[in-house]
């Protein structure tokens, strides 16, 4: 069975929480969890998270069980493209809406395999042997330029305009997903997180937090949203984690129960 928990803080500067998290672990078989990172002012980036958040978990909790690797990833891909539909069509509607957008992270797990639906900053990391894999690709300018040669890797941690998005959910009709197929294994930790975690909190830090396995995961996450504080907390802050069960340690719990 996997463990998941989540944990959110509006942080130390912003008045409102813009980001939005869910998870669910449905009869079906399966896992899956949503983080999203609103944006626009006026109450337009938490509501455009909120609606990212309520059309894919909606969408993903009726899927059929036991579908195919292909059919999970075109689930993930047509649910993320019906919210952008949502919060476009919001936000056409209504002037204090206007341009609204958010990012969004979706893990869809059947059993310990699945899929990661991507757009924007936000982020998706595997914690595999006190080492923060990173596997999502950050749909920023500063990323662009990085990949093109422009600036340094420690140019990119302080640039002017570091916290541009080239990519978004809702801001236009139409928007490309990238998806990237996922496995969970024993002594491994998949994360989520909204970039109010990763732009603060180094991927050792992240590494050395999430990988302690001999503390209990929710503990582990509200760590992680302790260390984003300390380090200034200039954003909201979210984090998802999921983590394979042990079972055996459940069964002498249940046996000591009894």
């Amino acid at each position: 069975m996997i463990k998941t928990v989540h944990a959110s803080n509006i942080g130390r500067v912003r008045s409102v929480n813009e980001d939005s998290v869910w998870i669910g672990q449905l009869p079906q078989g399966y896992t899956i969890g949503i983080v999203a990172d609103g944006m626009g002012g006026h109450q337009a980036g938490d509501t455009a998270s909120m609606l990212a958040v309520d059309t894919i978990a909606a969408d993903l909790s009726t899927l059929e069980e036991g579908m195919s690797a292909e059919g999970l990833s075109a689930a993930v891909s047509d649910a993320i493209l019906h919210a952008n539909s949502v919060i476009y069509s919001e936000a056409s509607k209504n002037e204090k809406y206007h341009n609204m957008g958010t990012t969004v992270e979706v893990l869809l797990l059947q059993d310990l395999s699945g899929i990661i639906g991507h757009i924007g900053d936000s982020r998706a990391y595997k914690i595999v042997n006190g080492e923060a894999i990173q596997l999502t690709e950050d749909h920023t300018l500063v990323n662009e330029l990085f990949k093109n040669g422009q600036i340094s890797h420690e140019e990119m941690k302080t640039h002017p305009r570091r916290n541009v998005i080239m990519r978004a959910l809702g801001t236009d009709p139409e928007v490309a997903v990238d998806l990237y197929p996922v496995t969970l294994s024993a002594g491994e930790v998949l994360l989520l997180c909204s970039d109010g975690l990763s732009s603060l909190v180094s991927g050792e830090h992240i590494a050395q937090i999430t990988g302690m396995q001999d503390v209990p995961l929710d503990e582990r996450a509200d760590r992680l949203l302790q260390l984003a504080l300390l380090a200034g907390g200039d954003d909201n802050i979210t984090v998802a984690l999921f983590e394979l069960q042990d079972e055996i340690a459940g069964q002498s719990i249940k046996e000591w129960d009894s």
